[in-house]
């Protein structure tokens, strides 16, 4: 909670996850896998404007023309096949809607979106965390560079080390979770760079 506090002291609210609907969400959440945000929005824009952005619709649209809508957000085919996948789940194990998949415990929903190709621990863990408001936490890159230079963790402990990590030292909170990722991502991007890091300024610095 310490680094939480000094996070949140120093770049405030990030007001996580944009999106207007939970299916929307989770959207972005498969389409950010490689690539920033800033071409998940042009991407989701893209489905907006063709009257994509929704299970039904998104469902019956050729792979190969929903590659060419989310073209902007990179390795578009792979993420139109993982969409795909997403969408084959959640049409065969809860009928097309996400109300009746938020029905099920976080745990089994967690293994059955595991199941699905191309979604692994961050992706499925972000749509259970900012799609559905369940108390998981989310590891990603950033996470395990900002605590391992700050001496919380190795750098190659595996993604459930990390998140045990997070789950053993705080309550279950949704909006704290939601709000301490975010503000990790938003470290490692501005001060916890790649290479050498710009400590100068970091609300960590000293810590």
């Amino acid at each position: 909670m310490k680094i939480y506090r000094r996070l949140y002291s120093g770049f405030g609210p990030q007001h996580w996850w944009p999106g207007d609907t939970p299916f929307e969400v989770a959207v972005g959440a498969i389409l950010t896998q490689n690539t920033n945000w800033g071409n998940v929005e042009r991407a989701i824009g893209n489905l907006k404007r063709n009257k994509l952005l929704s299970v039904r619709k998104m469902h019956a649209v050729p792979p190969d023309e929903l590659a060419q809508v989310i073209r902007p957000a990179g390795y578009f085919n792979v993420k139109a096949r993982r969409l795909k996948a997403f969408l084959d789940m959640l049409a065969e194990g809860y009928g097309g809607s996400l109300k009746r998949m938020d029905k099920e415990d976080t745990q089994s929903l967690r293994e059955r979106l595991l199941g699905v190709n191309g979604i692994g621990p961050e992706t499925a863990d972000s749509i259970l965390l900012y799609a559905l408001g369940r108390p998981v936490f989310v590891i990603d890159a950033y996470t395990k560079r900002v605590l391992s230079r700050h001496g919380v963790l190795d750098h190659d402990e595996p993604y459930e080390v990390y998140q045990d990590f997070f789950h053993s030292s705080l309550k279950p909170d949704v909006k704290l979770f939601n709000e301490y990722h975010a503000l990790i991502v938003q470290v490692g991007k501005t001060h916890c760079r790649p290479g050498k890091p710009d400590c100068e300024g970091c609300p960590l610095h000293g810590v």
